[in-house]
């Protein structure tokens, strides 16, 4: 079996519920993942839209989550250490919920199993990670959640 990532808050390709959303309380939803392969060392979290007019928009970026860690819970704050946050395209680090300006969104929640652990700083930009990752990826894991606004904010 290969690593598998979900969310007990949405299935594969369906709607993200509004709570984890900027017309909700704008949380991280919860995560979990299985079938870690053998020799991982650390996991990369890397939640994007691709969906933009100026190309992919970046949500969250988590990275040297340790192997102990099988799940994020919900609206996390406080990560064990090895694990950091990078910056997403707000260019903070933290969680950013989707907040499409009009139509419907695709949000890619991407797990990546690596035989490393990255030697980055905190705050460490998507460029710098997916440099760092390159040639350690293990297997990948991918969750899509979908979502439309119904208000204009």
């Amino acid at each position: 079996m290969s690593l598998s990532l979900s969310s007990t808050e949405f299935e594969n390709n369906s709607e993200i519920p509004i709570k984890y959303t900027c017309d909700g309380e704008d949380i991280s939803p919860p995560l979990e993942w299985s079938n870690i392969p053998k020799g991982t060392k650390s996991f990369v979290l890397i939640m994007d839209d691709p969906d933009t007019t100026n190309g992919m928009w970046d949500h969250w970026i988590v990275y040297n989550i340790s192997t102990e860690i099988t799940k994020l819970e919900e609206n996390i704050k406080t990560l064990v250490e090895p694990t950091k946050l990078g910056l997403n395209s707000w260019r903070v680090k933290e969680y950013g919920g989707p907040c499409p300006p009009s139509g419907e969104h695709h949000y890619y929640f991407k797990l990546y199993a690596l035989n490393n652990i990255l030697p980055l700083p905190e705050g460490a930009s998507r460029l710098h990670i997916e440099n760092a990752m390159e040639q350690h990826i293990l297997e990948q894991a991918v969750l899509i959640g979908r979502y439309t606004r119904t208000k204009n904010t």
